[in-house]
């Protein structure tokens, strides 16, 4: 699984970079193909904005989050995703 890790606005440091890491290898417990990961984060004004779009076989899955903290926006898109990945997953069980 390859990350790239996008900063608008912010710097990206090895301790947020590290966060977003294990937060996404968490979703491979669920999903084990996936490719490719982009994330971008963001920041405007006092809204701190996440969001990751996984390369799956088949599709891509996008999801977004804001927050005012950046790591409670990546734990909530985190959860977002987690829930997109495993809905794919079940569809293409059931077919």
């Amino acid at each position: 699984m390859h990350i790239d890790l996008t900063g608008h606005h912010v710097e990206i440091t090895d301790a947020l970079k590290q966060y977003v890491e294990t937060k996404m290898n968490k979703l491979e417990r669920h999903f084990d193909h996936i490719h490719h990961i982009h994330v971008i984060l963001n920041v405007e004004k006092l809204r701190q904005k996440a969001e990751a779009t996984l390369h799956l076989p088949g599709t891509d899955v996008f999801a977004c989050s804001e927050h005012n903290d950046m790591y409670a926006a990546i734990d909530a898109l985190i959860d977002k995703l987690d829930r997109q990945v495993i809905k794919h997953k079940d569809k293409l069980n059931s077919h």
